[in-house]
């Protein structure tokens, strides 16, 4: 299969490229640097040139707390550059699969949130990333929402609380934010299987066992092998520019939706693969 990965130089986009690598595709990976999707003509261009059979779209504006002052730009890159991407896709006849998130719901909730059940983002961020799906054809393109990301190819939770572990012996951390952690490790090869079976519409995935953002941190530290005293706190106490679902636990209703490996799991890998970089 000829692939080509957006966002390619970014902590999913890297994963998805050595995973499909690895399957034995045809892989054009393209960074920012060489494709910026706010650019039709230059994402016109890009894509009748490689002429893929899939692309997966990893680029994204993932700074939640900057689109709340920036929400046009947020909106230019994860909204209309995706309407980009689309257009190129349909014209070229190739396949879309598109990564959003679980911030398009408002968290409210008391149950895992279904493919089906209404969006409702509370941030700019949310919002951006619901104008891109929504861009979408979705008898054409897949949607991936998946939730707190993270790996070793760059920022996120679980390498702050690593760097915070050098800096200071206490760290603050809320409780009262539920989801799955995602390893992008083991995000990626389920994004390159639904590029294969061109699957379509919207699919959620997710792992075993939800936490808090609490109690990763604790799992961070005791993996890691770092002492820290994690105390609890709570969203209005530690006030973020970006307001986030309380509860943003994803659950499926589709048989092919991916089910990912125990977070716990997407840890240890996690920690082995930055011990592998060091």
């Amino acid at each position: 299969m000829r692939l080509l990965v957006t966002g390619a130089a970014g902590m999913l986009g890297s994963d998805v490229t050595t995973a499909a690598e690895a399957a034995g595709h045809d892989v054009t990976a393209l960074a920012r640097r060489d494709l910026d999707l706010t650019d039709a003509l230059a994402v016109t261009a890009a894509v009748a040139s490689v002429r893929p059979d899939t692309i997966i779209n990893c680029a994204a504006w993932t700074d939640v707390d900057g689109a709340e002052a920036q929400e046009d730009l947020a909106t230019a890159v994860n909204g209309a550059g995706v309407a980009h991407l689309a257009r190129a896709a349909d014209a070229t006849g190739a396949h879309l699969v598109h990564v959003s998130t679980d911030y398009v719901f408002d968290g409210r909730g008391t149950r895992p949130y279904l493919e089906s059940d209404p969006t409702a983002p509370l941030s700019a961020y949310g919002r951006s990333k619901l104008a891109g799906e929504r861009a979408l054809d979705l008898e054409r393109a897949a949607v991936v929402r998946a939730a707190w990301l993270f790996g070793a190819g760059g920022g996120n939770f679980a390498a702050t609380m690593l760097r915070l572990a050098v800096e200071r012996d206490t760290v603050t951390v809320v409780d009262d934010q539920f989801g799955f952690p995602t390893y992008a490790g083991h995000l990626a090869p389920a994004l390159v299987a639904l590029a294969e079976r061109r699957s379509t519409g919207v699919l959620h995935a997710h792992g075993e066992r939800p936490c808090s953002w609490f109690d990763f941190a604790e799992a961070i530290f005791a993996r890691a092998g770092r002492e820290m005293t994690v105390v609890r706190g709570s969203s209005a106490d530690l006030a973020r520019p970006a307001p986030r679902p309380a509860y943003s636990v994803l659950g499926t209703e589709r048989s092919e939706a991916p089910r990912l490996p125990d977070w716990h799991e997407g840890l240890t890998a996690y920690l082995n693969e930055l011990e592998v970089s060091a």
